[in-house]
């Protein structure tokens, strides 16, 4: 089962599973950023009422089961996780900015969400619970990050996403369920319509003719990691016997914002693209610098990032152009 299966990671690790095949798959999503077309896109699925008091999985070729429903109703969280094995629990209240703008909206989604889903787990009972963290607990620090550094959440994003690692760590102790942080790095790639985060908005920006905002001078850091490898970590966890640990899931390279962007400028004027970049105001909660060192996960999971920041920027790029160009617009150019 996995929540927000609807979004930019969840689709991409669907599509996935699908091709490995051996999957049944349940999706419970509340369609406040990922849609019933997205999913669509990646596979055919029937939908249940999250009300229905049972849930029987139909034979493989019968698709993606969804359930609109929301991990902040333990009703539904009960219900969804019936007959699962796993769950992956990707659905969050996602980013900073929206934390900072309303932190009880983001500790209802990200805390009791999460809390729901692992009472769910334990009484159904679930055998694997894999929680999508970030690398925003640990807070300022001198980077890179590691799964040994003391957490000092700046952003009640960050207090928020360190609760539900806190409550993962405390039933996997006491009731036995498996389970495995992946803290994310900042993701990026194709199917990210939705996504609120610099590479996705400053493509969007770019294609629709605006300009694209970097907050303060630009020279704060993030490790940018390419959707393939991040799902690819996704399946590995779900896999490997491993179980009780926390895993930095990036790149282990730091990139500054302005770099990103003149990448992507560079990128995009290669079409003949206008990208126009203006900076404003830094935002309250970021931390300046911010990569991880991904040694754990490559000795305990068998896993490491492969796709270079170039080759998935030019990805990521074709994806959204052919998106428009799809939608009829006819003026963008290929790379040159």
């Amino acid at each position: 089962m996995i929540t927000g299966g609807c979004g930019f990671i969840g689709t991409n690790l669907i599509g996935k599973l699908i091709e490995r095949g051996d999957h049944h798959i349940r999706v419970l999503d509340n369609l406040s950023a990922g849609t019933r077309d997205d999913l669509a896109r990646i596979c055919s699925y029937t939908e249940i009422p999250p009300i229905e008091p049972s849930f029987e999985f139909g034979p493989l070729s019968s698709g993606v089961q969804l359930i609109a429903g929301d991990i902040k109703d333990p009703e539904t969280c009960t219900k969804a996780c019936k007959d699962v094995d796993i769950v992956v629990h990707l659905a969050a209240n996602t980013g900073v900015a929206p934390s900072v703008d309303n932190p009880r909206s983001d500790m209802e989604a990200n805390v009791t969400g999460t809390f729901n889903l692992l009472e769910a787990a334990r009484h159904n009972p679930v055998k694997r619970f894999i929680f999508a963290s970030s690398g925003a607990p640990i807070g300022e620090c001198s980077p890179p990050i590691h799964e040994e550094l003391a957490p000092h959440p700046v952003s009640p994003y960050g207090a928020s996403k360190l609760a539900g690692e806190g409550y993962c760590s405390a039933y996997f102790r006491t009731f036995g369920l498996e389970m495995v942080v992946l803290r994310f790095g900042n993701v990026y790639g194709p199917g990210s319509t939705h996504k609120g985060s610099v590479v996705a908005k400053f493509i969007r920006k770019a294609l629709s003719g605006d300009v694209c905002e970097i907050y303060g001078d630009g020279f704060q850091t993030r490790d940018f990691i390419y959707i393939d490898d991040l799902v690819e970590a996704v399946l590995k966890s779900v896999c490997n016997d491993v179980a009780g640990e926390t895993f930095q899931i990036a790149t282990s390279r730091e990139h500054t914002v302005n770099e990103v962007a003149q990448q992507l400028k560079a990128i995009l004027e290669g079409m003949w693209i206008d990208m126009r970049i203006r900076h404003t105001e830094p935002r309250q909660g970021d931390v300046l610098r911010n990569f991880s060192n991904t040694s754990k996960a490559a000795e305990l999971l068998g896993w490491q990032a492969k796709v270079s920041l170039e080759d998935g920027l030019h990805r990521t790029i074709r994806w959204f152009v052919n998106q428009k160009q799809t939608a009829g617009d006819r003026s963008l150019k290929p790379e040159a």
